[in-house]
């Protein structure tokens, strides 16, 4: 007995519980980390130090701080007008542009979801337009579907229905409104098509099974209102919060089709103006980029809060209860 306990010990693999770690890749992992944080230090972390630090001095037409001005550049987007009216263009722009784009990419989602076949081409048609460039969209957007005159696509459809041609269809409102959403619709639908697609195929099917034995037929109304909505809150959360954040940084749309037009100017064409433009004042630029970005973090934790992203599972039980009493309630 004594003679085979050892035996046994020697032969028994060593107990690991640690983590593992792989020798000699120390070198490796520098050589690939160094460029990204090279990178972010450059790019991003001292733009961000040196405009916080020009935010609070005078800087016309240099980079460098001048006179000391403390919150004077804070407290001038207060009671500038023209920034306020910027904010109300952001405002009119993301009311049209936020609810038209869920509704739009969850109707696709649903509609290639329930494909038999051929779901990957068509995610692919859907998405392919997120690859092309703001610029070249903007362009064919204003040269070819709404350039105005009476052989310009969008004029055409008009024609084939015996309405009268646009001509200031980037001069005038709510006709430029028109253009300025359908470009964005057009570029961004697919992506969060993608996301809420991968929502719908994270359900679990026993939640369809289930409610189909409670009396709820299958890919009907009342199946989408009580499975598949509360089952996609997470989703909704998430793409509300990226289509918010998306429309704060609107800037090359409105800046290739309608300009610095006072109406239809964003808050990144308006403070672009005031650093890079005629006046080249980069502390005021960087005090309203700081303010524009406290309003997203703002925005973006009040709707955190207000919508949340709850466990599926917990929703998942919940609506359970509310599925049985419209089951019933059915029958």
């Amino acid at each position: 007995m004594s003679v085979q306990a050892p035996a046994r010990a020697r032969g028994r693999a060593p107990d690991r519980t640690g983590p593992t770690r792989i020798k000699g890749n120390g070198l490796a992992f520098w050589l690939f980390f160094t460029p990204f944080l090279v990178g972010l230090v450059v790019f991003t972390i001292v733009p961000l130090i040196w405009g916080a630090t020009l935010s609070l001095f005078e800087a016309k037409g240099t980079v460098l701080p001048t006179d000391f001005v403390g919150l004077a550049n804070f407290r001038h987007f207060l009671v500038d007008t023209a920034f306020l009216k910027s904010l109300r263009t952001f405002t009119v722009f993301a009311l049209f542009i936020v609810p038209v784009t869920m509704v739009c990419s969850l109707g696709l989602a649903v509609l290639v979801n329930g494909l038999p076949r051929f779901q990957s081409f068509y995610r692919s048609v859907f998405f392919l337009p997120t690859a092309c460039s703001y610029v070249v969209a903007c362009v064919v957007w204003r040269l070819s579907l709404f350039n105005g005159l009476e052989s310009g696509i969008v004029n055409q459809i008009l024609g084939a229905f015996g309405l009268d041609a646009i001509s200031q269809w980037l001069s005038a409102s709510p006709y430029w409104w028109i253009v300025l959403v359908s470009v964005r619709l057009w570029l961004q639908v697919g992506f969060y098509m993608l996301l809420f697609l991968a929502g719908l195929q994270a359900i679990p099917s026993q939640l369809y099974e289930a409610a189909a034995v409670d009396g709820l037929s299958p890919g009907g109304f009342r199946m989408f209102r009580l499975i598949t909505l509360p089952q996609l809150r997470t989703t909704f959360a998430a793409v509300l919060l990226l289509l918010l954040i998306a429309a704060f940084q609107a800037f090359d749309e409105f800046y290739n089709l309608t300009g610095n037009n006072p109406e239809t100017r964003p808050p990144l064409v308006y403070l672009y103006n005031i650093a890079l433009g005629s006046q080249q004042d980069f502390g005021t630029g960087s005090a309203g980029a700081l303010v524009l970005t406290a309003i997203m973090v703002v925005a973006g934790l009040l709707q955190t809060g207000l919508l949340g992203f709850g466990s599926n599972d917990e929703g998942g039980r919940r609506f359970a209860l509310r599925l049985r009493r419209g089951g019933r309630s059915a029958r």
